[in-house]
């Protein structure tokens, strides 16, 4: 068990500490010079179960929160320190808020300084604290008067007790996501090099582990662990590590990293949050508009950003609502983690709340969907397990993404007996049934229009036929989905093109004849081949019977139409892409006359064949230009 301390300035808490535990957490000499704590200080004192109780100490100066939230964040049990003589003051106001927004619930109070005070004053100190603790989450909480100066106080000896009792019976966390370690403090060891501290929020870390510090992703290796300031092999959720790092200086990693698996984050500058503002006194200053900065305080990292409104245009004392946060520079989290934010001038607590998706996008961030995949992400986090998510996901969701959401690894995570995967190679996808089911109804619908508008076309490409059917789909996907529809045959590959399994052009043997009368003819002719009349007249046959005939060969992929009544031969076509295609990558793209000069053709003929290339996918127009499109399937 974690226990961290908090109340107002010059309360007694590292006082306190040194008569629970015989440790000075004052360390710096400034601390000592002034009689104040600065910095965070640690503790530790054995249990009779041979386990140890880790205590984190705080600063208690209102300039100091920003360390005071470091401390607190990860602790299971808050030791609130509350003079007789002053009794609750702003500084404990205020600890005691940031306490419930990041979620302790559990935790004890010391009456410090009794020696000090009539005995008068006492029952009234502890009818203020009464009061004070009875809106927030440690109503109810024992208070203990002492004298921590006395090292045989009764008081403090049943403080003690209360500790020890308390963590022996805190339950071991079966935490079975991956790890991750918020840094609090880092530090040389001679002999050792870096040693980075902090409490372990989930997973387990062991001698030999690859880790990674986030969000600048660099990768280290355990060298050696203290865990509860013991020399141990492996650590858990709950307790405080201290991890010796090989592979990196000290001056790579800083307080507000996280040591982690790989796997747990993505670097992001927006998360999604919901964000509890807190109304005190009536204090109506504290609306939020849209792109208010703030001081975000999240893990043991210490940030600015901007809110952005999702439900309202503004954020209200004392509301709950959902905002998104953008910061000015890259920040990791995890659905379900606290935060603290206050003011600008990161005077005041303005309030906090808990992280919902740690992806957020920067466009259509207040739309319905968007608004209905967070109330997911919200339901999963409670406990709704992965298929909110799924329900929410109508496009899958990256294996990859679902680690993340949900602290686990691929192996961990329990999906929905009816859930269809797809692998794509690099990346899986799993997807509700439903949504798979009208991802390939879309597919095959989108081919019925295409075959029932151009008959005599083979079929779209796969770039092509994405644009038509689901072009907010991630190209990674969709060709995963298009492989998967071919090898079911509900979608026929006929070289570049895709096609239906019904959509098949046949020739009669007389159609067959004249076919290989004229495709010689439309070959030897290049890049200016004949036109329907003049092969009709050649042959001494209606241009209507040589149009039909081409056109069938066009739908066989053995022809293509660049205009009407006007067929180029397959392989003259992939020359052309090929000269087109070099163009373009000279100068990003290719206008009309250098395409001209290099095909040695007129200036119209140039044009219908860069239209060509465009009609069917290869390339687009960009002003005066053509460029490759790089989600083009069709390859010559």
């Amino acid at each position: 068990m974690i226990v961290g301390t908090a109340g107002h300035i010059d309360h007694g808490k590292t006082t306190l500490v040194r008569a629970l535990t015989g440790v000075d957490t004052d360390r710096l000499k400034e601390e000592k010079a002034r009689g104040i704590s600065i910095e965070l200080g640690y503790a530790y004192t054995p249990l009779e179960g041979g386990d140890v109780l880790g205590i984190i100490d705080v600063p208690g100066h209102e300039r100091l929160i920003h360390t005071m939230v470091a401390g607190a964040s990860g602790i299971d049990f808050a030791l609130l320190a509350i003079a007789a003589d002053d009794g609750v003051m702003p500084q404990t106001r205020e600890h005691l808020a940031i306490l419930e927004l990041l979620g302790v619930s559990r935790g004890a109070v010391a009456l410090t300084k009794v020696d000090r005070v009539d005995a008068s004053r006492i029952p009234v100190a502890l009818a203020e604290i009464e009061a004070a603790l009875a809106s927030t989450s440690l109503r109810g909480a024992r208070i203990f008067p002492v004298t921590a100066t006395d090292g045989d106080d009764p008081g403090t000896q049943e403080l003690r007790r209360h500790l020890h009792e308390t963590a022996a019976q805190y339950p071991i966390r079966r935490d079975q996501r991956l790890f991750r370690l918020a840094v609090d403090r880092v530090f040389t060891l001679s002999g050792h090099g870096t040693v980075a501290t902090g409490t372990v929020f989930s997973g387990q870390v062991a001698t030999g582990d690859t880790l990674a510090i986030m969000p600048s992703g660099t990768s280290v290796r355990v060298r050696n662990l203290h865990v509860q300031n013991r020399s141990a092999h492996s650590g858990r959720a709950g307790q405080r590590c201290a991890v010796n790092l090989a592979g990196v200086e000290t001056t790579a990693i800083a307080r507000g990293d996280w040591l982690a698996d790989p796997r747990v984050f993505a670097p992001t500058t927006r998360i999604d949050v919901r964000l509890n503002l807190l109304a005190l006194d009536g204090d109506h200053s504290r609306y939020l508009l849209s792109r208010t900065p703030l001081h975000v305080h999240l893990g043991t990292g210490h940030y600015v950003a901007r809110v952005v409104p999702l439900e309202d245009t503004e954020v209200s004392p004392g509301a709950s609502t959902r905002v998104q946060l953008v910061f000015d520079q890259p920040i990791c989290a995890t659905p379900g983690d606290r935060f603290i934010a206050r003011d600008a001038q990161a005077i005041r607590t303005l309030g906090g709340g808990v992280v919902l998706d740690p992806a957020a996008p920067a466009r259509k961030r207040r739309s319905a969907e968007r608004l209905r995949w967070l109330s997911a992400v919200e339901t999963s986090s409670c406990g709704g397990g992965v298929l909110p998510l799924l329900e929410a996901a109508p496009y899958g969701l990256k294996m990859s993404d679902l680690v993340r959401l949900t602290g686990l690894a691929a192996e961990d995570i329990s999906l929905p007996e009816d859930s269809v995967t797809l692998d794509s190679g690099k990346e899986r996808f799993v997807f509700q049934p439903l949504h798979w089911s009208a991802l390939r109804d879309r597919v095959v619908v989108a081919l019925l229009q295409f075959h029932s508008q151009v008959p005599d076309e083979p079929g779209p490409d796969i770039g092509r036929l994405r644009r038509i059917a689901l072009p907010e789909l991630p190209d990674t996907l969709w060709r995963a989905l298009i492989g998967t529809l071919a090898h079911e045959r509900v979608v026929i590959r006929s070289g570049p093109w895709l096609h239906l399994p019904e959509h098949v052009v046949a020739l009669s043997a007389e159609d067959q004849v004249l076919a290989q009368k004229l495709q010689p003819l439309i070959a030897a002719g290049k890049f200016d081949p004949p036109w329907v009349r003049d092969l009709a007249a050649r042959f001494q046959e209606p241009e209507a019977r040589v149009r039909e005939v081409l056109r069938k060969s066009v739908a066989q992929g053995r022809l293509y139409q660049v205009v009407h009544d006007l067929f180029y031969d397959r392989e003259c076509i992939g020359e052309l892409a090929a000269i087109i295609t070099e163009l373009a990558r000279e100068r990003g793209g290719v206008d009309a006359a250098r395409c001209r000069d290099a095909l040695g053709v007129g200036r119209k003929r140039t044009i219908q064949i860069l239209e060509f290339f465009d009609r069917v996918g290869y390339t687009r127009r960009v002003k005066n230009a053509h460029v490759l499109r790089p989600d083009s399937g069709w390859r010559m």
